[in-house]
């Protein structure tokens, strides 16, 4: 199937022509680089948003295997390495991601290892399944790139107070110079269930306006140009969430940062 995802926003955000494929037909590194080792690319990447796991974990944003994380891959739009699917995001090593192609292909790179069950296994297709797979999250972050070509990294968690002030109909307000630079607006999703073309379509469509989108009863998707970039992101929406839910303990429901200062603010 081609999935057709609203352009717009203030960058050049068109979406890619590429049909889906199923997560498990394979895809040499060579073929999507067009003879380009990305192996190197595809260690820095994992190594920073194995990062990023290890920080969500520590402030509250996730547990255990909840949530995922991407990121292109340096030299190639075309390929992006996620979490793999029930990877803990404070223990990601090298082994708990895949790399995909915006078509939905897994890759696998020359010199790449297997794990031993899957070696000993005679039949490719099997030893394949016994590979680590992508998290059922990815075609969330696949229309994502493809709606979004300047969004290089995607941060997915599960913030509580990002989610428990949507689902009591309570909008995120930025209240500090840090929540509007990097949030600036924040984009929501109606529920639907994880994994779903549904929600990978609608998320890509929010995503032409917005950087930060809450999905409803489920979690966050904080986008940015850098891995880094994504992340504070993430950081900062939760921040904002939870500095709005302290507002309304006391009773305010007004209070934000200036609208007529957000065209001045940028990124320091």
């Amino acid at each position: 199937m081609t999935d057709a995802v609203t352009a717009g926003g203030s960058a050049a955000r068109s979406a890619e022509g590429a049909s889906d494929a199923s997560a498990g037909h394979v895809a040499s590194g060579t073929d999507v680089a067009s003879g380009m080792d990305l192996a190197s690319g595809m260690e820095s990447v994992t190594s920073a948003l194995a990062e990023v796991g290890r920080s969500a974990v520590a402030r509250g944003l996730a547990l255990a295997s909840g949530g995922n994380l991407s990121a292109r891959l340096p030299g190639d739009a075309r390929t992006f390495a996620i979490t793999a699917a029930g990877a803990r995001l404070d223990d990601l090593g090298p082994e708990q991601f895949c790399a995909m192609t915006l078509a939905g292909e897994t890759v696998t790179f020359p010199g790449e290892t297997v794990p031993a069950d899957a070696a000993a296994v005679a039949d490719p297709a099997e030893a394949r399944a016994r590979r680590a797979r992508p998290s059922s999250e990815w075609k969330l972050h696949q229309r994502i790139y493809r709606a979004r070509p300047d969004v290089n990294a995607v941060v997915h968690l599960h913030p509580q107070y990002a989610v428990l002030l949507d689902a009591l109909g309570h909008r995120v307000r930025m209240m500090t110079l840090d929540h509007a630079a990097y949030v600036r607006s924040v984009g929501t999703v109606a529920y639907h269930p994880n994994g779903s073309d549904a929600l990978a379509d609608e998320a890509a469509a929010a995503a032409s306006e917005h950087d930060c989108l809450i999905l409803s009863h489920h979690g966050c998707a904080a986008l940015g140009e850098t891995v880094e970039m994504a992340h504070r992101r993430a950081l900062n929406l939760e921040e904002a969430a939870t500095a709005t839910y302290r507002a309304l303990l006391l009773g305010d429901t007004e209070t934000a940062f200036p609208a007529a200062a957000l065209a001045d603010i940028h990124h320091a």
